[in-house]
């Protein structure tokens, strides 16, 4: 295995630690899971959650540190603009989710830190 490989696998496994993570955080506080790591051309959506009959589209992002902006400065417009098409696509093939309210929420870690912010952006 070539060092770019290493470097992506382990970066997809820190990944997929922190969104386990989000995932037991948001359960512990009443959401539901719906599905993780939802794939479309147009980009990728960490976690569908439900908080009672809102579809919660979560962006889990992981930082060491505040360092250059931290974990929320990372999400920048085009990665937001991502995440929208992306819940387009995804509520396209549910029509019956495509009727429920819809929010965009962060899980944010820091260091030790989480930081879950509620309806962090408007699509």
């Amino acid at each position: 295995m070539n060092t770019t490989s290493r470097k992506t696998t382990a970066r997809r496994a820190t990944g997929d630690r922190f969104e386990g993570a989000a995932r037991s955080f948001l359960e512990t506080r009443g959401l539901c899971f719906v599905q993780a790591n939802f794939l479309c051309r147009h980009g990728e959506i960490d976690l569908v959650m439900r908080d009672d009959d809102t579809l919660v589209f979560v962006e889990v992002r992981y930082r060491r540190g505040a360092a250059f902006g931290g974990a929320l400065a990372s999400i920048t417009a085009t990665k937001r603009r991502r995440i929208v098409s992306a819940a387009l696509v995804w509520l396209a093939r549910r029509p019956r989710d495509a009727l429920r309210p819809c929010r965009f929420d962060v899980v944010a870690f820091e260091g030790s830190n989480v930081e879950w912010i509620r309806g962090a952006f408007e699509p």
